[in-house]
């Protein structure tokens, strides 16, 4: 057999000299006409291949082997056993070359599947090490997929606590504006307690979960990671697009631009339903169930009651909240890892903080210290305010001014200041209230408002967009989510 020089060398010389014969090729290259001949009839180079050849040792079992391995399907380490028992003296290794050349190639196919409009949904995450602020954070992305419009959101979090979870599939929910029948995920611990067959058992919050925003729930079994194909793929060109080589100067600035990338994902034609997501979106957006209307409420959200200074602890700390809330019980939960959020007992987000790596620092906000400083001394620039939320209401402002000759400004500033924690039909209400009681001071609105506040609207308050929408299903006072803080854990889980 010739050399793959010789072949090229065959193959140029005919290239670039038609007129020269077999013979004369075959002279320079000091090789037969023959080979000449099949060289240039070849089309592909010269490879060395040998004859299969049976270990003489194996031989004598071959078809026991073959019986044993692919009709019986024998581990091999059995069948090695039984050979040796009749004779066979050759080595393990041997024996395991033979068996690799037997074994036909483990190739997996699948079927892939399509689901109709709001039929399915897929969660899943991953977790990265990205360079924040110039340190390597550890840090994780979560991704929820609507299975037919491909449509996507990302979330980011420093934790993957199950409340971390539940928030950023709450927050995923909520930016699509409706729920899928099913959601599918992997079998995480906050999603499936025991992920056997025979013993499966999802997680009892996660039902209750599930059960508030009334979709089914859905897994893909374990082992079987191509069931989750949809949502587990994008996390590569997110590897590959986006964390990769990139670095951010703070834990918001790799929010904002995941958000970004988001955006430019869902308006990029997409390589199987060749249309983009946001496209399909727009068909796929009103086949999706409605939102309830609170957010989901876990026992495992903590209650504070903020001190006369307008402060609470956590963790070491302490927090501002505003002044309305001072000696209040509010609740407290930690978003994304990062921000400690703080509920009123209306479930309306009033104050937002970073959470303090360090331990015994005070951090507060300024502005939830301005009740008796904002806008103090100028009754017309406090009027004309009002009259911009409640154009309707002139006649309380002569009411006020009549009753409280002397600090009517004083009044009217805290009123203005109470009625940004509340809805706009609350604080009518408590305007009718002042009327048929004819009383006309900022305390009785605030205490009217604190116990007979019913309508739940968004607070716009913080600079940051409010992220839920509380609702009036939870009915149940404060102390009663502070009893089943103290159960034990055990308790709760199996009264849940």
């Amino acid at each position: 057999m010739i050399t793959m020089e010789d072949w090229v060398t065959i193959k140029n010389l005919k290239k670039r000299h038609p007129g020269m014969g077999t013979r004369k090729i075959a002279e320079l290259l000091g090789v037969s006409r023959n080979t000449v001949r099949r060289a240039l009839r070849s089309e592909k180079a010269p490879e060395y291949t040998r004859d299969p050849q049976v270990n003489p040792e194996i031989e004598p079992f071959c078809d026991y082997i073959y019986e044993k391995l692919l009709v019986k399907r024998l581990r091999g380490s059995r069948i090695l056993k039984n050979i040796r028992s009749k004779g066979y003296q050759g080595s393990q290794s041997a024996f395991y070359r033979h068996l690799a050349k037997l074994r036909e190639p483990n190739r997996r196919t699948y079927q892939r599947y399509e689901t109709g409009p709001g039929e399915q949904a897929l969660f899943d995450w991953s977790q990265y090490t990205v360079r924040i602020e110039g340190k390597l954070t550890k840090l994780y992305v979560f991704n929820y997929i609507l299975g037919f419009s491909r449509y996507r959101v990302y979330e980011a979090s420093l934790s993957q606590t199950q409340g971390s979870v539940f928030e950023a599939m709450e927050k995923s929910i909520h930016q699509t504006g409706g729920v899928t029948e099913r959601v599918q995920t992997d079998n995480a611990k906050c999603f499936v307690t025991n992920c056997s067959k025979d013993n499966f058992q999802w997680n009892k919050r996660y039902l209750a979960f599930c059960g508030h925003y009334g979709f089914k729930p859905s897994r893909c079994l374990p082992g079987h990671a191509w069931a989750n194909g949809k949502v587990e793929n994008p996390f590569d060109y997110l590897e590959d697009h986006f964390i990769e080589d990139n670095a951010f100067s703070s834990f918001e600035d790799f929010l904002a631009r995941l958000k970004k990338f988001e955006t430019e994902v869902n308006a990029r034609k997409h390589g199987t339903t060749h249309l983009p997501p946001d496209v399909l979106f727009d068909q796929e957006r009103s086949f999706l169930l409605a939102l309830p209307e609170s957010r989901y409420v876990d026992i495992k959200e903590q209650v504070r009651k903020a001190t006369a200074d307008c402060l609470i602890s956590f963790d070491g700390n302490r927090y501002s909240v505003p002044w309305i809330f001072a000696t209040k019980e509010v609740w407290i939960r930690v978003s994304r890892g990062y921000f400690l959020e703080i509920y009123s007992s209306q479930n309306r987000l009033v104050a937002r903080h970073k959470i303090s790596l360090e331990k015994g620092k005070i951090i507060i906000n300024a502005e939830h210290y301005k009740n008796h400083k904002v806008e103090r001394g100028n009754w017309g620039r406090l009027c004309k305010s009002f009259l911009a939320q409640f154009p309707d209401h002139a006649w309380f402002l002569d009411k006020l001014k009549t009753q409280k000759r002397i600090n009517t400004n004083y009044h009217l500033t805290q009123i203005l200041d109470t009625a940004r924690y509340f809805s706009k039909q609350d604080t009518e209400q408590a305007f009718a209230a002042c009327r048929n009681y004819n009383v006309y001071t900022s305390s009785f609105v605030r205490g009217f408002l604190e116990n007979n506040a019913k309508s739940q609207e968004p607070v716009t308050r913080l600079e940051s967009p409010v992220v839920y929408q509380p609702g009036a299903s939870i009915k149940r006072p404060l102390q009663t989510y502070q009893m089943n803080l103290m159960i034990p854990p055990e308790t709760k889980e199996g009264s849940s």
